[in-house]
């Protein structure tokens, strides 16, 4: 018996080696990198597969800068109805210009946008509206607001329109009023998100923490999760939810970025409903809106952290960037006699009910963080 078994132990000994290559060609070189996030030995970090990271990292593309904008004459911009980028050198206008052709339409298609004929109408020869340039108008304000206004989020990253459209018309993630987006209805297109309740029962005049609201909040966070290909501790204590002095910094950056998300939302891409054709609209009848994945496309920070707005100062909405001024900005242009913003008056102000955002109630995320969801 002991013969035996001596038989067996050498066999198994004399068949490691070939098991351990077996098994390691089953696994392969796939490595794990563990990035801790918060406090140690709370399990507070984020795992990422290094040939996955690596796999979608390849797939980005940066467009190349263009080279700097040269010396422009003095005077104003010696071109009629520019509405937003009037406050740069003409040589740094056609530069913006020549890289937005090439990030949005992807071809660098002037037409795509502009009456070729005649660059400064509004309308095409046959006196149709160029939704197009309406709605690339509104765009750069939008660019320029989140750049200038939502540092706590973007910080020096900053966004360009390449970091949503990525050379494509449409950008990803757009979405509309229905039945399953009424999560990002309710939080991305006007304000309370919040549902940790201090009272026993709901009330009509602001206590709205109920199941429902739960569940919203519980989407949204999922949503926001995978739009950032990062898990619920990326942004939260996992012992707490609720507190945010347990929470890692970026939950603020990420509290920052709802803000930001109702802000254009309400207030940029809504509005041009009137702007867009038909066929651009959803089924309720309102226009397209932004998430979370719009810009991030699955990576916790846009394009990996990309700086492409640094190259490009007309988008910058300050006057420098990093501590970089922007030499060119503050060029006087001449009066502009034209509206603002070039929005068509709608023919009728009535919306349809089933299409109205809803009432905002409740608390305001707005406020200062406090006990509750971001």
């Amino acid at each position: 018996m002991k013969s035996l078994r001596n038989q067996v132990q050498a066999a198994a000994l004399a068949a490691a080696p070939a098991l351990l290559l077996v098994l390691g060609g089953c696994i392969g070189e796939k490595q794990t990198d563990t990035v801790q996030v918060g406090y140690r030995g709370v399990a507070m970090e984020q795992n990422y597969d290094r040939e996955e990271v690596a796999a979608n990292f390849a797939k980005v593309k940066i467009p190349d800068p263009l080279p700097p904008a040269g010396e422009s004459p003095p005077g104003p911009l010696p071109w009629r109805n520019v509405q937003v980028l009037n406050d740069v050198s003409p040589t740094e206008f056609l530069r913006t210009m020549t890289a937005m052709s090439t990030w949005v339409a992807g071809t660098g298609n002037c037409a795509y946008c502009h009456n070729v004929a005649n660059l400064a109408d509004d309308t095409l020869p046959n006196g149709k509206p160029i939704y197009t340039k309406l709605v690339a108008r509104r765009m750069l304000q939008m660019t320029r607001q989140i750049n200038g206004q939502y540092p706590q989020h973007v910080k020096n990253t900053g966004v360009t329109c390449y970091t949503c459209h990525l050379g494509k018309p449409l950008p990803n993630g757009l979405w509309f009023y229905t039945d399953q987006t009424d999560y990002l209805r309710h939080y991305l297109d006007r304000d309370g998100a919040r549902v940790v309740s201090q009272e026993m029962a709901p009330r009509k005049d602001g206590n709205r923490s109920s199941v429902k609201q739960t569940e919203w909040t519980y989407a949204l966070m999922i949503n926001q999760s995978k739009s950032l290909g990062v898990n619920c501790t990326y942004c939260h204590n996992s012992r707490q939810f609720a507190s945010w002095t347990q929470s890692p910094p970026a939950r603020v950056t990420a509290y920052h970025g709802i803000l930001m998300a109702r802000d254009i939302n309400t207030n940029y891409l809504a509005p041009l409903q009137n702007v867009y054709p038909a066929v651009r609209l959803g089924a309720l009848g309102d226009a397209p809106k932004a998430q979370c994945i719009t810009c991030h496309n699955g990576n916790y920070k846009p394009l990996y952290g990309a700086q492409m707005v640094k190259h490009y100062p007309a988008l910058w909405g300050r006057p420098d960037w990093n501590g970089v001024p922007f030499k060119g900005i503050g060029t006087v242009s001449a009066p502009d006699t034209t509206p603002n913003i070039a929005v068509p008056a709608p023919a009728s102000t009535e919306v349809k009910k089933s299409a109205a955002r809803p009432a905002t109630t409740g608390s305001s995320v707005g406020a200062e963080p406090a006990g509750g969801t971001r």
